[in-house]
């Protein structure tokens, strides 16, 4: 019997972090054929052409797609969409997969999402179901939903909404966050052996931050972002900053220029455009908090049991621990919610995003089909009755 073809997309450092897990299952597997696209900022020099993290963990990379034109503006976003659909038909054809796999919510996925569809090719899609009100991201999650055949969200509420938007309730499977086994599989590096490989020292008290851009926010996101800088000014030099820079969005190129012009005048402060799995695991082991407005706050965090301070509304209606604050995209709430982090003891938070197993329960739930072609006729299975 010939392996099932199965294709992992991923076009960004974080998303890969999620998906690295679920690629080692697969490619261990005697029934499985993994194939592998990288794509966005993976291939992006200005974002640290993270695709060779992918093979440094000993990945294949089968096809590289090239899409991301030198614009984030709205009309440059678009133009990279079209010209990734186009590239994503030309793949499949080429790879013929019988099943790919995404995660998330990037414009890059809905680009693999729309060619996979009309070439035919079931889409299993993880982390569907979030709500995230203050960026486009959430109309493209749910745009992937109903492209997909079979769901693997993180948690109940992502569950409900899943079924909510007509998906068959047999094919919808909560399996929590694959993004906690890797945390769980990591040997985290000391203090000492970090400061050398990132050349920071650490200070009494320290934060890693990650902003992007708000997508949908009515107020430019570099407004956002000089709040947030003007509230780690006031922290004063004596609280170590460590950035990761932003995403490939709207307003994205504007954020590294205020970023590196901070840095530039902070001596406190470092800069990096990616630190990859194991020294971003080992920072957030070794800072006081995390603040941003990325999901990571959300999904893995908590796992380390250290205070999130979530800013504004780009991860508005996703499930939070206890140990995150979100605040205001205002200088004063930012500062407020920092100074309460440092007090915060987070040691019995639990992270609501699962155990830590998600992996090999997608990858089991996957060989459990002996043929997807029969999934791709799909029927809304709808909620409750209708009122005339």
């Amino acid at each position: 019997m010939a392996k099932q073809k199965i294709c992992v997309v991923t076009g960004t450092r974080a998303e890969y972090g999620l998906l690295s897990m679920v690629m080692k299952e697969l490619e261990a597997d005697q029934d499985i054929q993994l194939q592998v696209i990288v794509t966005g900022m993976h291939l992006a020099p200005e974002f640290g052409l993270t695709y060779q993290e992918i093979e440094t963990d000993d990945f294949t990379i089968d096809r590289k797609v090239e899409m991301l034109l030198s614009s984030d503006t709205p009309i440059g976003i678009t133009k990279s969409l079209g010209l990734a659909i186009i590239s994503f038909a030309d793949v499949f054809e080429q790879l013929k997969p019988d099943l790919i796999v995404v995660l998330g919510d990037r414009y890059e996925i809905l680009a693999a999402a729309q060619a996979a569809l009309i070439a035919k090719i079931p889409i299993a899609h993880i982390a569907g179901g979030d709500t995230t009100e203050g960026a486009f991201d959430e109309a493209i999650r749910h745009s992937i939903t109903k492209m997909s055949q079979l769901h693997f969200v993180t948690n109940k509420e992502a569950w409900h909404r899943v079924r909510q938007l007509g998906e068959n309730p047999n094919h919808i499977y909560n399996v929590g966050s694959p993004g906690i086994d890797r945390i769980i599989n990591l040997q985290i590096m000391k203090r000492s052996e970090l400061q050398q490989i990132l050349q920071f020292k650490f200070l009494e008290k320290n934060l890693l931050i990650t902003y992007h851009p708000v997508t949908l926010a009515n107020e430019p996101s570099s407004q956002q972002f000089k709040e947030l800088l003007a509230a780690l000014h006031n922290l004063g030099p004596d609280v170590g900053l460590i950035f990761t820079k932003p995403n490939a969005d709207p307003e994205g190129r504007e954020l590294i220029r205020l970023l590196d012009e901070f840095v530039s005048q902070h001596p406190n402060s470092r800069s990096y455009t990616s630190l990859g799995q194991l020294r971003y695991f080992s920072t957030i082991a070794n800072v006081d908090a995390v603040v941003g407005n990325s999901s990571s706050g959300l999904y893995e965090v908590p796992s380390f049991h250290k205070p999130t301070v979530n800013i504004g509304d780009r991860q508005k209606g996703r499930l939070q621990a206890t140990s995150v604050i979100t605040c205001e995209p205002n200088k004063t709430d930012i500062d407020h919610a920092i100074r309460k982090a440092f007090t915060m003891d987070c040691s019995k938070s639990i992270n609501p995003y699962g155990d830590g197993n998600s992996s090999k329960k997608i990858v089991q739930i996957l060989k459990s089909f002996r043929d997807y072609k029969p999934l791709i006729k799909k029927h809304f299975f709808r909620v409750g009755g209708i009122s005339e």
